[in-house]
C-alpha cells in the first residue's frame, strides 16, 4: 500500500519517491494556475533549461574533483545544489510534456540503446566512447557486439553519447 503525505509546500509525496508523472502533472497545474502556458513553448523551455544547467555548473566551478556524497560541503551548499538540480529536472519534465514525450519511457528506451552501444564485455571498467569500443572491435575483424558494422550503425544510431 502506498502512503501519501503532504509537505508544508503542499506538494504530495508518495512513500518510495515522487514519480515523473506526478511532477509532470504538478508542473502543468503550476503553469496553468499562473497562465504561463502561453510562454511555455519548446524553445523557451529549452533556453530556460540551459540557463538552469549553467547555474548548476556554477556550483561546481573551481571546486576541482568532488567526492561522492559531498562530505566536505556545508548544508547550505547542499541545499542550493538540490534547488538547482530541481530546477533542471522540472524544466526537463515540463519540456518533455510540452513536446509530447513520455520522459520515463524515453529514458528506459535510451538505456536499452546504451546497453547495445556499451556491451558489458567491451565496456566494463572503461570510459571509452562507444565509437572507440566498436572501432577497437572492428580492428579485430568482427562487426562488434551488435553484429552491425560501424559504418552501418552510424546511419541508424543517434550521435548522442551514453548516459
Amino acid at each position: 500500500m502506498t502512503t501519501t503525505t503532504t509537505t508544508t509546500t503542499g506538494v504530495a509525496e508518495k512513500e518510495g519517491g515522487v514519480t515523473l508523472e506526478h511532477l509532470r502533472k504538478r508542473m502543468a497545474e503550476f503553469a496553468k494556475e499562473r497562465d504561463w502556458d502561453q510562454f511555455h513553448s519548446p524553445r523557451n523551455l529549452l533556453l530556460a533549461l540551459v540557463g538552469e544547467v549553467g547555474e548548476l555548473s556554477e556550483i561546481f566551478q573551481w571546486k576541482g574533483e568532488v567526492p561522492r556524497g559531498l562530505p566536505d560541503w556545508k548544508d547550505e551548499e547542499k541545499q542550493h545544489l538540490g534547488e538547482e538540480l530541481s530546477d533542471v529536472l522540472l524544466y526537463l519534465v515540463r519540456l518533455s510534456d510540452i513536446c509530447g514525450i513520455d520522459l520515463g519511457k524515453a529514458a528506459l528506451h535510451k538505456l536499452e540503446l546504451n546497453a547495445i552501444k556499451y556491451p558489458i564485455m567491451l565496456s566494463k571498467g572503461s570510459s571509452k566512447k562507444y565509437t572507440q569500443i566498436n572501432a577497437a572491435d572492428n580492428d579485430k575483424g568482427s562487426c562488434g557486439a551488435t553484429g552491425i558494422s560501424n559504418s552501418d550503425s552510424s546511419k541508424s544510431k543517434s550521435n548522442s553519447d551514453g548516459v
